[in-house]
């Protein structure tokens, strides 16, 4: 499902395995787990994997993928990228440097936020934008869970190229549809069909590297959420922010 989000230059792979074949982490990857409960292995694990098979969409050999703060992959030399897993997903997306400046990607449940959540990421215009949250089992859209996953994928998008934390409420997002329903209709297509769209992200904390607003493309398919936001190397002379 990622790969519909992003250009044909960024090497995409995806998974809804839980788990990953027995030697798939470098020595060094395990140790970074080595005392970590089963899910957080298994999620390090199968996000490594789909690592892997970006890098080979490159022509690139396997390597490692360390992390450094807030868990930020570090990518070889000339690549950037992002991972994301959830239950049921687990991606990577890979580019280079060329080609992409940065990129973030984000798979979630699609279900409403637990409680208490929603009113801690959203700012108040985005909340009227986006109306109450929807209950479970009536095929409606969690605009909520969108709007948290399209705001983690642009905080990856930020933080590698600032290295300045992004704090969800300094994000002001505007959703867009592309699937045929109109823009105010929050239900989900019939016949198993996906819901897409697309997202713009005014930064309310700038930053000469990028952009002041950035901009995305989210996903509902199969019980899943994915979102996605990149720039490329030369948004000055395209972007007038």
């Amino acid at each position: 499902m990622i790969e519909l989000l992003l250009p044909a230059d960024v090497s995409c792979a995806a998974t809804r395995a839980e788990t990953a074949p027995e030697g798939t982490l470098f020595p060094e990857e395990e140790a970074l787990v080595a005392k970590s409960v089963a899910k957080r292995r298994n999620d390090f694990a199968t996000a490594r994997a789909c690592a892997r098979r970006a890098m080979a969409g490159l022509g690139l050999p396997p390597v490692a993928v360390l992390h450094g703060h807030r868990g930020r992959p570090l990518w070889p030399e000339g690549i950037v990228g992002s991972l994301t897993h959830c239950n049921g997903y687990r991606a990577a997306a890979l580019a280079r440097a060329t080609d992409v400046l940065s990129l973030g990607i984000d798979a979630e449940p699609h279900a409403p936020l637990p409680s208490g959540v929603r009113e801690l990421v959203t700012l108040p215009a985005e909340r009227e934008r986006i109306g109450p949250p929807a209950p479970e089992g009536t095929g409606e859209i969690h605009w909520d869970r969108v709007l948290f996953s399209a705001k983690e994928s642009v905080f990856k998008t930020w933080y590698p190229v600032t290295g300045i934390e992004l704090d969800f409420v300094q994000a002001d997002l505007t959703f867009h549809r592309t699937d045929g329903a109109d823009n105010g209709d929050d239900r989900l297509p019939h016949g198993g069909t996906a819901a897409e769209g697309t997202f713009t992200a005014r930064l309310l904390l700038t930053d000469p590297a990028l952009p002041t607003t950035l901009h995305g493309q989210w996903r509902i398919e199969d019980g899943i959420v994915a979102t996605s936001v990149l720039v490329r190397p030369d948004w000055k002379d395209s972007d007038g922010s």
